[in-house]
């Protein structure tokens, strides 16, 4: 029944029926109101740049190191005449190796070449008396910061061998380099700036080139970023004076929207996503790099400090203050390649070839080291030093020595690293590890640890299948940390 208008009631009162329908309709009315205020944030979540992928991350456990700096000796340095005295070789020089040792497989096959005695002056340095021959005397300075490991081994026989294994973990390519996994894990402080860097101190090429610091099958943002040794670190990297930032911003958002639109459909090449965000880091390292790599904002000291004053010492002495500044800035990964093409490699004219790379390294190296240490960042960054391997105690071709894989000396310092220790050992020919040995994978896990790190945790799904930068395998070296 309606109710009908009245004086009390006029007709523009609505009635019984027409008072739910139209109640209803103001609720239907609230639950719209809601729904699209939803798909309003949807569409703004949507449209929003999404994080990028080098954001920081949270690490497994509390790290004692933020940044890497390794300095990658390419050749393989003779351990048995820099960190590891065998006076036993000396004593033997000349003859056979032992009949109670065992029959190694050396890459140039001279197993039956004599004894080689090293000509090296050797000394203890530091509260600790560690041992470093006269080749390194700027290096021994700052021994009581060092931790010199000398108990490694690899299973890489030659360089291509050799330099994948200590970059990737196996002595085979296809691997993610040990730079990109850093990377993977913790994204970077400074996304200004690339957060995996390589530099070479020359323009030769490293044994397996790129793929030293490649990505394999994680994605391709995470690879290492070379830059140049020399006056112009960074090529290409000033904006023409005739464009604005406003119009090479048009563009690289016109490329990029092109970029995606090409990507969508081919989500496996995480080469275009590497390429888009490489166009983008390249417009913010427009603000950003040429303060970085600016080193006339160094003094005069800083510069003798490293080297830079000397010709012998300029170019790799360059290298490290880069590295020092790059670390202020939160890049995550450095490394430097020190002898690029091999030039460690001594298999003949050791005396020569290796006086040479240490005079032209030992400074920039103790120089890096202390001006850390002086600037409050060496307990921040772990300073790795080494090569793909060390070098025989038998002679090649009379005066030079083969590849060991099976024994050689790396050092460690900074970044939670207690100095002023030497760890494990080799025999008493300097040929094989036998105390506290470290596999590549056991190098690669101290590091990931002391970056806060569990190389079990740190996984990538790879066509399904969880994959681990040691491949399950590597313990952390405690000594590092305790002593």
């Amino acid at each position: 029944m309606s109710i009908q208008p009245t004086q009390a009631f006029p007709e523009s009162v609505i009635n019984r029926r027409q008072l739910l329908l139209q109640a209803g309709a103001g609720f239907g009315g609230i639950a719209l109101n809601a729904m699209m205020a939803q798909q309003a944030q949807a569409a703004v979540k949507t449209s929003a740049k999404p994080m990028s992928p080098l954001a920081a991350k949270q690490t497994h456990f509390p790290a004692t190191a933020k940044s890497v700096i390794f300095l990658f000796m390419e050749g393989g340095p003779s351990h048995i005449d820099l960190f590891d005295p065998k006076p036993e070789v000396q004593k033997l020089a000349g003859t056979p190796l032992p009949e109670s040792f065992k029959r190694p497989i050396t890459a140039m096959g001279e197993v039956n070449s004599p004894l080689l005695a090293s000509k090296r002056k050797w000394k203890q340095h530091g509260e600790a008396g560690t041992w470093v021959s006269d080749w390194l005397p700027h290096t021994a300075t700052c021994v009581d910061d060092i931790a010199v490991v000398r108990g490694c081994w690899t299973n890489g026989i030659n360089h291509a061998g050799g330099v994948c294994q200590m970059n990737t973990c196996i002595p085979l390519a296809g691997r993610p380099s040990l730079g990109s996994w850093v990377t993977y894990g913790l994204g970077t402080e400074n996304e200004s700036l690339p957060a995996f860097v390589v530099i070479q101190d020359n323009n030769g090429s490293t044994v397996n080139g790129p793929r030293n610091w490649g990505t394999a099958f994680i994605p391709a943002v995470y690879q290492g970023t070379r830059l140049n040794s020399g006056k112009e670190p960074i090529s290409n990297l000033y904006r023409p004076e005739n464009i604005f930032a406003s119009q090479e911003a048009g563009k690289l958002d016109l490329l990029a929207t092109l970029n995606q639109r090409h990507a969508q459909s081919r989500k496996q090449q995480s080469e275009l996503d590497a390429r888009i965000e490489s166009y983008e880091l390249a417009f913010r390292m427009q603000a950003a790099a040429p303060e970085a790599v600016d080193l006339t904002q160094e003094t005069k000291e800083t510069y003798e400090l490293y080297g830079m004053d000397q010709k012998e010492t300029k170019v790799y002495g360059t290298n490290c203050l880069l590295a020092r500044r790059m670390v202020e800035r939160g890049v995550r990964f450095i490394q430097l390649y020190n002898g690029t093409g091999s030039k460690w490699d001594s298999h003949s004219g050791i005396e020569k070839r290796h006086a040479a790379l240490c005079q032209g390294m030992d400074k920039c190296v103790a120089g890096l080291l202390k001006d850390l240490k002086q600037r409050g960042l060496l307990d921040s960054t772990l300073v790795v030093w080494g090569g793909e391997f060390g070098r025989t105690p038998m002679s090649e071709k009379g005066d030079g020595r083969d590849h060991n894989p099976t024994g050689f000396t790396m050092w460690m310092a900074g970044g939670g690293v207690k100095g002023g220790q030497t760890i494990g050992g080799t025999d008493d020919m300097g040929l094989y590890a036998v105390e506290d040995r470290m596999h590549v994978r056991d190098i690669h896990t101290s590091i990931y640890h002391l970056m806060g790190l569990s190389n079990m945790k740190l996984e990538y799904r790879h066509k399904g299948s969880p994959e681990r930068p040691t491949l399950n395998e590597g313990e952390f070296m405690k000594k590092l940390v305790t002593g």
